[in-house]
């Protein structure tokens, strides 16, 4: 990549209409900034909530975040633009742990989990991320993705009806700016419209500032060290199957986003998730994982630059080290974030729709179909299981759900059409000229592509080119089928 980390992105000021700026390019320092602090107020409100749910000291939770996403850019070498926050996962076994050792038990069972999910992306940097492509397709992987922002709606919904009409000023805000202003200002609309919502809210009298008055301007975090307790280790542990499932739905996310193949990358991405979750265990920081809310910022932004990720993690330390400032972030009314998240949330569960797109997921085979379904309404209904004292919630059970209906499907079924190679082709460059391969996908019958010009999911924010799909010759050399034909028959 030569002597820079960063290529400056055209002039640095604007984005060229239809590009994106990549993950090895910047825009100017100052614009960097601006799309870095955005992704602190994204990851923000969730990354506090589970210390708060769970007794961990949140200052001490977001400065293991910035330092975790650091880390988490160092191992994955630039190449994934992702921030890691505090995982949602971890919140019930980690309140059953805390019965039996208290926070330092905690600690240990979260520092074993990061280790162990470590040595899992180390398996996979080394050999190949082929298992885990055959093990999550196309098909289950833009569900998984899909049911992380479903599942996530029912928070923003809370947020949003706890204070209705600042929620409604937020949304209307990012709305309306990222439409009227078509250049960096429009970049930044989320940021900018958590702040219209903020001052709507302080002037109403929404916000108490009694805590920020009474902060400290600097301090250290209260960090405390793991004790190893077998109990607590064996309830928090298997938290790192969930982890391989959001990771794995994000980067796949990251990638179409990207519009790169990030496979190689995924051992790596499981390795810095695992040591950032290993070093919060060593601190007093809660576990985490790559986050939605920061992929949602991407869409909304289409800048992928890490570049950003770092002003965010620098923000996230800078804002564990100077207590005043974290209790000003903290003083955000929920309304603002309801109206933010009911955005960003909403992204999410299109991007993994658009997964489906890019790999041509064919719907007409009924295992693609019924794995998203079940799926989908597991996690968008948040059911959930409780088995002792674990307890796995909608995007757990939804993401296991996805791939054991798969993979039991297709033994019982088998794979209809021709078989396609798994893996590096799944999510292609369009810039290869190549279409992406859907692994183990029944072959699309033809039929019309869309014409030239913007895809359809322009609410992505992605503004990717759409391509037709690729349409064999009609069998009578003058007929393309109609939309009454019917598919043919898998064999």
């Amino acid at each position: 990549m030569g002597p820079r980390l960063w290529e400056l992105h055209g002039d640095g000021r604007t984005v060229t209409p239809g590009a994106v700026v990549r993950p090895e390019e910047r825009l100017s320092w100052g614009r960097t900034a601006g799309i870095g602090m955005q992704h602190v107020v994204a990851m923000f409100g969730a990354t506090f909530l589970v210390p708060v749910l769970t007794g961990f000291p949140p200052a001490t939770t977001i400065l293991f975040s910035g330092v975790g996403t650091l880390l988490f850019l160092v191992i994955t070498r630039n190449r994934v633009p992702s921030y890691l926050g505090s995982s949602f996962a971890f919140i019930a076994p980690v309140i059953a742990a805390k019965a039996d050792g208290g926070i330092p038990a905690a600690l240990g069972g979260i520092f074993v989990c990061g280790l162990l999910f470590f040595a899992i992306g180390v398996v996979v940097d080394r050999t190949s991320s082929r298992f885990i492509e055959w093990l999550m397709p196309p098909a289950v992987t833009g569900t998984i993705v899909a049911l992380i922002g479903l599942n996530l709606a029912p928070v923003a919904k809370d947020n949003f009806g706890q204070q209705p009409l600042i929620a409604f000023i937020t949304l209307a805000a990012i709305l309306l700016i990222g439409i009227a202003f078509k250049g960096f200002i429009g970049r930044l609309s989320v940021f900018l419209g958590v702040v219209v919502g903020y001052v709507v809210a302080a002037v109403t009298g929404e916000v108490d500032f009694d805590a920020v008055g009474d902060a400290d301007w600097v301090g250290l975090p209260d960090f405390t060290g793991p004790s190893f307790n077998l109990r607590a280790i064996a309830l928090i542990a298997p938290v790192v199957i969930v982890l391989i499932a959001e990771n794995t739905g994000h980067v796949k996310a990251v990638a179409a986003m990207t519009e790169r193949n990030l496979d190689d990358s995924l051992g790596k991405a499981y390795m810095g998730d695992g040591a950032a979750t290993a070093l919060a265990g060593l601190g007093g920081g809660s576990g985490t994982t790559t986050y939605a809310e920061n992929i949602g910022v991407m869409a909304a932004t289409k800048v992928y630059s890490t570049a950003a990720y770092v002003i965010a993690g620098v923000t996230a330390i800078l804002l564990g080290l100077v207590p005043k400032f974290g209790a000003l972030i903290i003083t955000i009314p929920l309304g603002v974030l309801g109206g933010a998240t009911t955005v960003l949330y909403g992204m999410i569960a299109v991007l993994g729709a658009r997964i489906w797109i890019e790999a041509r997921v064919d719907f007409r085979d009924p295992v693609n179909l019924v794995t998203a379904a079940v799926a989908l309404i597991v996690g968008a209904a948040n059911y959930t299981l409780t088995w002792g004292d674990l307890e796995f919630n909608g995007i757990a059970l939804g993401a296991f759900g996805a791939i054991i209906i798969y993979r039991v499907l297709r033994a019982i079924g088998g794979v209809p059409g021709t078989p396609q190679a798994v893996g590096a082709d799944a999510i292609a460059s369009p810039a290869s000229g190549a279409a992406p391969a859907a692994a183990e996908q029944t072959p699309v019958a033809p039929e019309t592509g869309p014409g030239p010009g913007r895809a359809a999911d322009a609410g992505s924010g992605t503004g990717v080119e759409a391509r037709p799909p690729a349409v064999d010759p009609p069998a009578n050399g003058n007929r393309r089928p109609g939309p009454t034909d019917r598919p043919p028959r898998a064999p």
